[in-house]
Parts: C-alpha cells; sequence; structure tokens
C-alpha cells in the first residue's frame, strides 16, 4: 500500500464474515468502521466520506443497493466507491451488480489472499 491509509466502511450483518474482512483490511493497513446493518451504516455516512464502502447485499433492514443509492446521492458520492460483497456468485451476476452501480463484486467466500489488494484496486482505479 502506498502512504494514504483508506478508511473504509464494511457492511455485514454476519459477525465473523464482519470480523474477517476487518482483519485483513487492518493487516493491509486500512482503517475500518463496521456495521451490522444498513441503518448504522447510513447514519455514519450522513457525516463521514470513506474511500470506500464495502456492502453486502442481503442485509436485516434493507438491500445493499439502497446502501448504493444513498452514497451515490451524497455530495461526491460518484467519487466513493461502492463494492458490492455476496453470495450471489453466478456468471452473470458481476456485470448485474456493475450495471446497478456498484464499482466492483466480490463474491463470497472470499479470497483472502487477494482480497484487500482486491479493494485497494478498486479505489485506485476510482480515484485515478
Amino acid at each position: 500500500m502506498g502512504t494514504k491509509q483508506y478508511q473504509i466502511c464494511v457492511v455485514e450483518d454476519n459477525a465473523p464474515i464482519r470480523k474477517l474482512y476487518s482483519t485483513l483490511l487492518k493487516k493491509h493497513g486500512f482503517q475500518t468502521e463496521d456495521f451490522p446493518d444498513g441503518k448504522q451504516a447510513i447514519d455514519w455516512l450522513k457525516n463521514n466520506n470513506p474511500d470506500c464502502v464495502l456492502v453486502d447485499i442481503l442485509l436485516p433492514d434493507m438491500n445493499g443497493t439502497e446502501i448504493l443509492q444513498f452514497v451515490r446521492k451524497k455530495e461526491n458520492g460518484d467519487s466513493i466507491p461502492v463494492i458490492a460483497a455476496t453470495g450471489f456468485a453466478h456468471s452473470n451476476d458481476r456485470q448485474k451488480f456493475i450495471d446497478i452501480g456498484f464499482d466492483s463484486y466480490i463474491p463470497k467466500p472470499i479470497n483472502t489472499a487477494t482480497f484487500a489488494s482486491d479493494i485497494e484496486d478498486v479505489i485506485r482505479k476510482k480515484n485515478g
């Protein structure tokens, strides 16, 4: 990783998976803000602009696309990469999530060896 310490908003209702994401990202030098549901994430996002939002598609209180829509409506929201993390891993799902407006898609189970660098690549691609 370069000199910038990226801040990642992690939205995942499954506690062990959320902890895994956070641990992998922190080992890569990222800061994380972790949330178990969409409401808490949106409350935080109202006053914060992370470098990336990693969101599970199926949350207990809302769909991950609702978080995507909230981020995109924020001032400068188009500059924040939003990545879908989901167990929907069919061949056409990746394109479906990109077409909806996500910047990238990470299928579950994740590749722990490349997870953090894949997210960093999305951030760098989005922000030039």
